[in-house]
């Protein structure tokens, strides 16, 4: 029960993020602050929802779920440890193409992420 509302609660955060705040902080601030914003986020955001990740792996009782947890919380730990650093790699030096192949390799990971996650809550309905 307690892993449902862990997973429940990084639904919430994922959406929130994707649909409010990464949309306006690119609409309100300016380039420099807002590229500043990110880079100063997005380490903190995979680290909380990989260590929360974590807690679930040892919380869920199903076997199968957690094989699912633990694919989320290695997908955090390759986005947080390696391609984060790459796409600001990218961005620093002027390579548009790789840092929008990299990027959107980090959405789709999220995307996946927030789909086996809601999957998950909906499994155990």
């Amino acid at each position: 029960m307690i892993t449902n509302y862990l997973i429940s609660g990084m639904v919430g955060i994922m959406l929130f993020f994707s649909v409010v705040v990464a949309p306006t902080v690119f609409k309100v601030l300016p380039v420099e602050w807002s590229s500043k914003y990110v880079r100063n986020f997005f380490p903190k955001y995979y680290a909380s929802l990989g260590l929360v990740t974590l807690v679930c792996i040892f919380t869920e009782p199903d076997s199968s779920n957690r094989l699912y947890l633990i694919a989320c919380a290695v997908l955090f730990a390759f986005t947080l440890f390696f391609l984060t650093g790459k796409i600001n790699a990218a961005k620093d030096e002027g390579k548009n193409q790789k840092f929008h192949v990299l990027h959107g390799l980090s959405v789709a990971i999220n995307l996946a992420q927030l789909c086996i996650f809601i999957y998950l809550l909906t499994k155990s309905q």
